[in-house]
């Protein structure tokens, strides 16, 4: 699911990147890992636990990623093809179980920092980099061990059959973005490539057809030059959709399978109280985007267009409606209350991701197990009742990087222009003191404080606002009714 994605590029000594260090001593993120935990990623690295017995050598199927350029960490690899009537998926993911022995020092500084945490200037991450970066990582023309999944479609993109195994595979190729878009584009990709469009539609259809949501939520991307800082979107590819689909469709693929066998763990989320739905109609209203009563939510977010400013600020509003979501495990064939995740319209597991997310190294083995028919192993089981407190805490801690992250960035962009009036809408209002709230600028899209009117701010409404504080160091952007 979609988060504020930051990037920022300048030279080390600039005051944006000097803030940003500051932020990770004040939030106390993770240093550098323990000498334990580093000597077992060594060594993992050298030699990683010997295969199962039956497990298949995939290494004659030609694998390639699809991340950003400098994405080394590649969690998933994908082939596609055509099958009688339909398709087949393969994805394999990155089996960090085959690096991490239970209970050992690598284990408990995973669990001691559950995600890679992201800054605009680098990563915190879950694992050691000669494994996340290097040995376990599904990186080109290197042999891997990998959990296979395959799943069957039909003609119209509905998952007819799934498999998934351990496996070992090789990728062939790390593709990017745009270098697949402007493939497919142009005609020029191989069909496992070309086949991304073909199924990402389908599988987009039929998320419409149940209900479900992607946010296409854009990339912003600060630059310094000169002391002064620039900002730029990136408005996700179609592309990066359909890639999404490939990863919605095998976590979709995993809950199913859990649910089946009585244990698992799940991502979920409550459906939205009609209260924060009928706040983002007053911010759609502010943003003079046309909302009309009869269109149902999702159909408005797929009309949107994120490479303009208000429908990319209307955009970053909306992950709002995400709060709320979690991990809920269960056991012993008694399925909880909450199965489904209102956002994918389905139930829903993190499975693709292990070598950033905790999560999903669990995931994977409760898989693996229940297509196999077999028990999970005891160290999964052993782990599971405490996981949702485990991530929820991590969750909590990144969403404290990210929030601090944008607090800084938009200061530094801004700390050159106080004084300047904005074109903004008033999406809050504190209920003790309604002359202070919060804006959303409707470009450049950014969110803030604001105080200092004579009167109630209008909810929902549009307002001119000045500009009367922008620091970088203290991370905070503030607003006046200009």
């Amino acid at each position: 699911m979609p988060r504020r994605h930051l990037r920022v590029t300048g030279a080390a000594e600039a005051p944006l990147r000097a803030a940003l260090r500051e932020l990770r001593t004040t939030l106390d993120v993770p240093g550098a890992f323990p000498a334990d935990a580093l000597a077992e990623a060594e060594r993992a690295a050298a030699a990683p636990h010997p295969p199962e017995p039956g497990g298949k050598d995939a290494t004659d199927i030609p694998f390639f990623t699809i991340d950003p350029p400098t994405s080394v960490d590649l969690d998933q690899a994908m082939h596609l093809s055509r099958r009688d009537g339909g398709y087949r998926v393969r994805y394999a993911i990155a089996d960090v179980a085959a690096y991490v022995t239970p209970g050992g020092p690598l284990d408990t500084e995973a669990h001691r920092r559950v995600t890679t945490l992201y800054f605009p200037d680098e990563k915190v991450p879950l694992h050691p980099t000669v494994l996340s970066e290097g040995a376990a990582s599904l990186l080109p023309d290197q042999t891997c061990p990998a959990v296979l999944w395959t799943l069957d479609l039909d003609a119209e993109g509905r998952t007819v059959a799934t498999d998934v195994a351990r496996a070992t595979v090789r990728s062939r190729a790390k593709l990017d973005y745009e270098g697949v878009q402007r493939a497919i584009d142009d005609g020029t990709a191989e069909e496992p490539v070309a086949l991304l469009r073909d199924i990402g539609r389908l599988r987009e259809q039929l998320e419409t057809e149940r209900g479900g949501i992607s946010l296409n939520v854009p990339e912003q991307e600060i630059t310094e030059h000169d002391g002064r800082y620039e900002l730029g979107y990136r408005a996700p590819l179609p592309a990066d959709g359909w890639n999404a689909q490939i990863s919605l469709l095998t976590g979709m693929a995993a809950a199913d399978l859990m649910l089946a066998a009585g244990t698992g763990i799940l991502r979920t989320l409550p459906a939205a109280p009609d209260g924060a739905v009928g706040r983002l109609r007053r911010t759609a209203r502010a943003l003079r985007i046309d909302w009309p009563h009869h269109v149902p939510y999702a159909q408005l977010i797929r009309s949107l267009d994120p490479r303009k400013p208000r429908h990319a600020a209307f955009l970053q509003e909306c992950t709002t409606l995400l709060r709320g979501a979690g991990y809920t495990v269960f056991s012993g064939g008694t399925l909880p209350d909450l199965t489904v995740h209102a956002a994918v319209a389905a139930p829903y597991a993190h499975c693709t991701a292990p070598l950033r997310r905790l999560a999903d190294r669990y995931a994977s083995e409760l898989c693996l197990a229940a297509c196999a028919g077999a028990p999970p192993p005891e160290w999964v089981l052993a782990a599971l009742p405490g996981l949702p407190k485990e991530m929820a805490d991590g969750t909590r801690r990144a969403n404290a990087v990210e929030r601090g992250c944008v607090d800084i960035v938009e200061a530094a962009l801004l700390k050159d222009r106080i004084g300047d009036i904005f074109e903004a809408c008033v999406v809050d209002v504190k209920d003790d003191e309604p002359a202070v709230g919060t804006v959303q600028l409707t470009d450049p899209a950014i969110v803030a404080r604001i105080e200092g009117g004579t009167g109630p701010l209008p909810l929902g409404e549009r307002l001119r606002v000045r500009l009367t504080q922008a620091d970088p160091g203290a991370a905070k952007v503030q607003f006046a009714p200009a």
